[in-house]
């Protein structure tokens, strides 16, 4: 049985997109490594398994999996965006773990019809405006977060320093026009010995606040889907 993450009670997580996937390579990705808070071995993997798995989607079929986004940090995947039906949702977890480098997946796919051009431009301004929130913060190395947005859902990805951190990126993203609500996906790097997937979402509010979602440690028992809590 794989590794499995351990449901932490605070919050976010942190990758690269698969924009700076595309752009950096696996050398680039070692001296990009070297800047943030986990090993180049750790980034090059999490490359790899993403655009993996994204190939894996598109050579099954581009017109069910075309509108699905992969992310991956520390073995986590996560699957952001829509397909047709319960099937096509369950059929691209299956092909998340197919992956070597897979240790959970997270999989948040709508089941809807395609959202059209306009509104994934929406998103993709709203991903910009979060990452300039988290760039001109004093308190969060935002070269650790990854951010994905969906209909307006924000998901943070990637490491954090501590739980501090973790509160502050979601802060920013939370008061960003147009996020109906942030959830993120954490790992704290005093952790990275051990996996963690943590989930939490938060209502969208300068001040949030935080319910810690309980501990859970899985060992032969199946584990459930990983999902965020909501408030």
């Amino acid at each position: 049985m794989r590794a499995p993450f351990l449901l932490l009670p605070l919050i976010a997580l942190l990758p690269l997109s698969n924009c700076a996937v595309a752009a950096v390579g696996a050398v680039g990705a070692a001296g990009f490594a070297a800047s943030k808070d986990q090993t180049v071995g750790q980034t090059i993997d999490d490359i790899g398994a993403s655009n993996e798995i994204k190939a894996r989607l598109l050579s099954e079929s581009s017109s069910r999996f075309g509108e699905v986004a992969v992310e991956v940090s520390g073995g986590l995947v996560l699957l952001t965006g829509r397909v047709f039906s319960a099937e096509d949702r369950t059929r691209a977890e299956g092909i998340a773990w197919t992956s070597v480098y897979t240790q959970d997946v997270a999989n948040e796919l709508a089941i809807e019809q395609p959202g059209g051009f306009f509104a994934n431009v929406a998103d993709e301004i709203i991903s910009a405006r979060v990452r300039s929130r988290l760039i001109g913060s004093s308190s969060v190395k935002s070269i650790n977060i990854n951010v994905e947005t969906y209909n307006g859902v924000v998901y943070l990805m990637g490491v954090a320093r501590s739980a501090d951190e973790l509160r502050r990126a979601a802060e920013e993203a939370s008061v960003v026009g147009g996020v109906k609500q942030v959830v993120s996906y954490v790992r704290l790097t005093e952790d990275n010995r051990r996996p963690a997937a943590p989930t939490t979402q938060m209502p969208v509010s300068p001040s949030p606040s935080y319910q810690p979602a309980p501990d859970t440690s899985y060992d032969s028992q199946p584990l459930p889907e990983l999902r965020g809590v909501s408030y």
